[in-house]
């Protein structure tokens, strides 16, 4: 699950500053025993040595390493025995001595191996989450709060059923799809006039499907674009090099408002490249815009066109703009 450089610094840093403070935990600690028990700073210090001396005595010449090591066991089992009795006598709660590192299969380092190690992953879905609230313009966007009351309960010639009828099938099918979503599932096309609901129902799956830990990008496309500039035209500095590649890695691309920037043709180029390649990767995608499926082709291009309406899953949102209802 490849998350964003952004989200991964932020989840490293929370991993090193819990295993910094962990460690200094440890160090507080160990020194307020110390001043406590004098004898147990010198039991530590025999038992490093021990260790050492235990090693040394498995490469030593002319000496039976078993007996040596049998030997060195048992003062290290009477030293261990002593400090016990130390920490029980001074009425230390169990473990304070300790010195256990934040996550104990990986150590703190937050990989085991090559692996992201769970604990990583965690602040990595955390902070994944995080980012993804300051890109919403509630906080209460769920599946729970999207209201089918804004939509005609009448038929519309246009569809053959009521405006209500189509989105409560559309929200049943995106909630399964957010319940369901794999790194196999398909693409998607919210396609409808401002203000009918695409951006919310985007943001929903988006919520859903990170919670469960996948890697989301949630980006409006003009700011897509503007990133794809900065990396092409603007500062040669590593993050602008860098800032394409999350749209290519993660897990779910979702690109909002489609259709709102200024089309160019670098805008034409890029597009067709994010859509392409997801596409070859098996990468899902939604894309949410007020364009009817017929202008892509003239907006975009024929290719980009064909992509999206023979590979994505077409959603058409009727009905009347929901933020004028509000008001």
């Amino acid at each position: 699950m490849p998350y964003s450089e952004g989200v991964l610094r932020r989840a490293r840093a929370r991993l090193e500053q819990a295993q910094t403070q962990r460690e200094a935990e440890f160090a507080a600690h160990q020194e307020q025993a110390y001043e406590q028990f004098p004898r147990l700073r010198e039991i530590d210090r025999q038992l490093r040595l021990t260790a050492a001396q235990a090693v040394a005595a498995a490469f030593r010449k002319n000496e039976d390493p078993a007996q040596a090591i049998a030997a060195l066991r048992d003062e290290n089992l009477a030293l261990q025995q002593e400090r016990d009795w130390i920490l029980e006598a001074g009425g230390f709660e169990e473990g304070f001595l300790d010195a256990t590192p934040v996550c104990e299969r990986c150590g703190g380092r937050g990989y085991v191996g090559s692996e992201m190690c769970s604990c990583l992953r965690e602040l990595c879905r955390q902070e994944q989450k995080k980012e993804l609230t300051t890109l919403f313009l509630t906080g209460k966007e769920s599946f729970d709060n999207f209201s089918l009351s804004y939509y005609p309960d009448t038929v519309d010639p246009a569809i053959g059923i009521s405006p209500r009828r189509l989105m409560q099938m559309t929200l049943t099918r995106c909630k399964r799809y957010a319940a369901e979503f794999s790194l196999r599932s398909e693409s998607l096309l919210f396609s409808g006039a401002t203000g009918l609901g695409k951006t919310f129902l985007s943001a929903c799956i988006a919520r859903q499907v990170a919670d469960k830990g996948f890697s989301v990008v949630y980006q409006s496309a003009g700011a897509l674009f503007a990133d794809f500039e900065a990396a092409k035209f603007g500062e040669r500095t590593d993050e602008n090099q860098r800032l394409p590649q999350k749209y290519f890695n993660c897990d779910l691309l979702i690109i909002d408002d489609l259709g709102t920037e200024m089309t160019t043709q670098f805008t034409i180029y890029t597009l067709y490249n994010v859509i392409n390649t997801r596409m070859t990767q098996y990468r899902p995608t939604i894309v949410s815009t007020n364009l009817t499926p017929e202008s892509l082709d003239s907006r975009y291009s024929t290719q980009i066109a064909s992509r999206l309406q023979g590979t994505y899953r077409l959603f058409q949102f009727f009905g009347n703009d929901i933020r004028l209802l509000q008001k």
